[in-house]
């Protein structure tokens, strides 16, 4: 039977509570066991992690929260570290993995968000909206100067996956001619739609819109760099709403200084918690924001409604989606279905 101090910690912070987890799912772990909560403000990591996380049989933890070797090794309760997100590189799944400890992570429940956030940064891009604003914010004289229609233009999608598709379908309800490059899809698949298969230097070459949603793996590390900078259109713009690793920013930022590029959007980049890099952030010609792409009520929701279900269905004895190592997680036995759940007693520290 499932011991009656059974615990959970959730490692984000309020803020990040407020923003990324909320008070439905919130209300269905507590439904599910006793919830320790993080109240500081910084996240979660060394020794202040490891105190934090023992006794807990699960942890809950945000993306920016780290699980090395040593805390696996200084946490023998701990049977399921769950990643809210789907980035689990910080997580070393290969320690986890020999203490016996299960690790899942949230599906993509953001593909809409980020594909209209970049819906809109093309269009700002397109026709300067940030840049007029910011010159009426300070007084200064607007330039006027002449915009360009999406309709018409080529749309380039590096990867072509839930976010890849999603964008697609809007930009072809723009009237764009959209190209696409993924090695791991095949796109015979989608014979019927309007999409145009190329290989990588022929979408950049023929894109005036170049959109970055590659995985980040090893082999994408800087894919894009100063050689497929310069094989994109003079004029062209380029958006990065997956991850920093993607970009060389020297090889973006010398792109962007030399006028071969016109404008660039971020989302991500290599500064902390993947932010866009400040050096990138400043420069006149890029729009960039603070990792907001999927940052919306119904993909924030998406993500940690799926660790709550995921944490009902070990209850259960049974093995959710999102799932990274079930054939190593020998500390499972320890989670028992029981006849009910246990109640919130609040933080027991």
């Amino acid at each position: 039977m499932r011991p009656p101090d059974l615990l959970a910690l959730l490692t984000h912070s309020p803020a990040a509570r407020a923003l990324y987890y909320g008070e439905r799912a919130l209300a269905g772990l507590r439904a599910l066991g006793t919830v320790r909560l993080h109240e500081g403000d910084e996240a979660l990591e060394g020794a202040a992690l490891i105190e934090a996380a023992r006794g807990c049989a699960i942890v809950i933890s945000d993306r920016r929260t780290a699980a090395g070797a040593d805390l696996f090794a200084a946490c023998p309760d701990l049977v399921v570290w769950q990643r809210c997100a789907m980035d689990i590189r910080n997580v070393d799944v290969a320690a986890a993995s020999r203490h016996g400890v299960l690790v899942t992570r949230a599906s993509a429940g953001f593909g809409n968000a980020v594909a209209e956030w970049t819906i809109g940064v093309l269009i700002d891009l397109a026709r300067g909206i940030s840049a007029s604003v910011q010159a009426h914010r300070n007084n200064a004289a607007t330039p006027i100067v002449m915009g360009r229609e999406l309709r018409g233009s080529a749309l380039g999608i590096i990867g072509y996956g839930h976010i890849g598709r999603r964008l697609a379908e809007l930009g072809l309800a723009l009237g764009m001619r959209v190209l696409v490059h993924d090695p791991h899809v095949d796109l015979r698949v989608d014979a019927g739609t309007a999409v145009t298969a190329l290989p990588l230097d022929d979408l950049l070459a023929a894109s005036d819109h170049v959109v970055c949603l590659a995985p980040a793996l090893p082999e994408t590390e800087n894919l894009m760099d100063a050689r497929r900078f310069a094989q994109m259109k003079r004029g062209a713009v380029f958006v990065n709403p997956s991850r920093g690793n993607l970009v060389d920013e020297a090889a973006l930022l010398a792109a962007l200084d030399s006028g071969h590029l016109a404008g660039c959007a971020l989302d991500v980049g290599r500064a902390p918690d993947q932010m866009p890099s400040p050096a990138l952030a400043r420069h006149p010609r890029v729009i960039a924001t603070p990792h907001i792409g999927g940052l919306t009520p119904q993909a924030v929701e998406h993500q940690a409604l799926e660790t709550v279900a995921q944490l009902a269905a070990l209850l259960r004895g049974e093995m959710p989606p999102g799932t990274v190592n079930a054939e190593h997680a020998t500390r499972l036995a320890r989670l028992r279905p029981t006849s009910s759940p246990l109640t919130d007693r609040g933080d027991p520290r």
